[in-house]
């Protein structure tokens, strides 16, 4: 039972927060309108993560997969996960965001039951305009880069680096139409050194249109190549019942389809995130966004 209490905390603290950004967004509903706060964006981007990951897998890849424990996914079994991400986000301007949060999760795999909903990892990162196109011929470009470390201790313990950049090319001065390209690096560390997890590399195209309502649907289809991972070391360590395999390297393709609520300056306000992704069998995620903000410009 005391290990469940770091959990407990963490989501009554994110109780207690959403609560306070609802009172506040509703206060705010009921004031006249006046100038634009000087304060920026401030919100807690939650994100509810389900994975499915077929056996012999490792949970990275195209999206925010360290929202599950990287070395416990890598099992002889298929499994599934359920994680809550909740990252403190600042846009500190038009060009600048910062986050850093908690996430909790729970998985079972075929032959094991649910895990305690405890507190996985937590996480730190910016996302940072590098060019605006600004009606130009040259494209935008956008760097998004976060560590992830895993809340476990001993033989199990990851941090994870990942780094995306993309390239924006506008077809019209509203930006609401246009073509992405991009490239992910997503290094795994393993604390103890009994195993070693190679980088994954996805190089990614895709295209995004918002229609007048603000509605905003984004396509992204790529290829991912993972080096491979090594763990036989740690299937001392395992739990009764749990076996642990070598995972080889593949070249395989990834989808993801994004549809999004923006309001009129851009602040999402809700979206939906489905990722398929080949290893080479397929595996699944599917991402639900409720921002919840503080203060929104």
């Amino acid at each position: 039972m005391p290990r469940r209490r770091p959990a407990l905390r963490a989501i009554t603290l994110a109780t207690f927060t959403l609560c306070a950004g609802a009172a506040l967004a509703a206060d705010d509903d009921d004031k006249p309108a006046t100038a634009a706060s000087q304060l920026p964006n401030i919100y807690l981007d939650v994100r509810t993560n389900y994975v499915t990951v077929p056996a012999g897998t490792l949970a990275i890849g195209f999206g925010n997969f360290n929202a599950l424990p990287a070395l416990s996914s890598l099992s002889s079994l298929s499994g599934q996960g359920v994680a809550l991400e909740l990252p403190l986000t600042v846009d500190v301007n038009e060009h600048l965001s910062v986050f850093g949060g908690v996430t909790a999760s729970t998985t079972k795999t075929d032959a094991t039951p649910w895990t305690s909903f405890d507190v996985a990892s937590w996480n730190v990162g910016f996302q940072a305009d590098l060019y605006e196109q600004n009606g130009g011929s040259i494209p935008g470009a956008t760097l998004l880069s976060t560590l992830t470390r895993s809340a476990v201790s001993g033989p199990f313990a990851t941090t994870s680096f990942v780094n995306t950049l993309e390239f924006d090319y506008a077809l019209n001065e509203d930006e609401t139409k246009g073509f992405l390209a991009g490239v992910q690096l997503t290094n795994v560390l393993v604390d103890s050194g009994l195993a070693s997890i190679k980088p994954a590399v996805i190089g990614y195209v895709g295209a995004y249109y918002q229609w007048p309502n603000n509605w905003k649907l984004t396509g992204r289809a790529g290829v991912q190549s993972f080096g491979g991972a090594n763990i036989s070391a740690l299937a001392p360590f395992l739990p009764a019942g749990r076996s642990l395999v070598s995972l080889a390297s593949f070249t395989e393709p990834v989808l993801r389809a994004d549809i999004d609520r923006m309001d009129d300056n851009d602040n999402r306000l809700f979206g939906v995130t489905a990722t398929v992704y080949w290893t080479p069998k397929p595996a699944f995620q599917f991402i639900l966004r409720t921002p919840l903000y503080l203060v929104r410009n």
